[in-house]
């Protein structure tokens, strides 16, 4: 029986339902991580203090295009948006249908843009929208559960899509993701915020 069945059965759609009418965006994101943990890889959103951390280096003076893989219900969009300058864009790719919808239903900002597909095809993505390269890409995907030879396309992809000068602004639960960061970005900065549940290290991986 899959995890996907397994969820079905402890949680009836009658149930999840009244769950997501309780808890607002928290219940759309309990359920996207009930029907697929693997790629959610947390029950529970980003912190606050997570979010400011990880945002802090960003140069957003000079961001036109920001990018996120695995935007859930969009804990870091909002705070993406309320930074990026009036001509930027913001894309999120997300495999989730669930969570896209949501996105779509709740941020009507005309620079704000959810695509349903991999963020191994985001150069595709990136041109489909009118552009060459991103300044930014921030993911929380769980690099270390991610099926076999996707962490690392995805982390190639990621490099040859950001300008020089941009970065790879990952935040993950071990310290996994930086074997397959390091495999494509010399200069790599790295943190801890405590104050998550449960508590994250980041990186931050410069394109020279």
């Amino acid at each position: 029986m899959t995890t996907n069945e397994l969820a079905g059965e402890a949680f009836p759609a009658k149930a999840m339902r009244k769950i997501k009418r309780a808890l607002g965006p928290w219940g759309v994101f309990l359920e996207g991580f009930l029907r697929n943990p693997v790629m959610v890889g947390s029950i529970i959103p980003s912190s606050r203090f997570t979010i400011d951390k990880m945002l802090a280096p960003v140069d957003w003076d000079n961001c036109k295009l920001f990018v996120e893989y695995g935007p859930g219900v969009g804990t870091f969009c909002r705070p993406v948006l309320d930074r990026l300058p009036r001509d930027g864009q913001l894309i999120v790719i997300d495999t989730n249908p669930l969570f896209i919808d949501y996105l779509k239903q709740t941020i009507t900002d005309s620079r704000f843009i959810p695509v349903l597909g991999s963020a191994a095809d985001v150069e595709d993505i990136v041109r489909a929208h009118g552009h060459e390269q991103a300044d930014y890409v921030v993911s929380g995907l769980p690099f270390s559960t991610l099926p076999d030879g996707v962490g690392p396309a995805i982390a190639a992809a990621t490099h040859r899509v950001l300008r020089k000068g941009g970065a790879f602004l990952v935040y993950q639960f071990t310290p996994r993701a930086r074997d397959f960061m390091a495999r494509h970005f010399t200069r790599i900065d790295s943190g801890m915020e405590l104050i998550n549940v449960p508590p994250c290290f980041l990186y931050w991986g410069w394109k020279d």
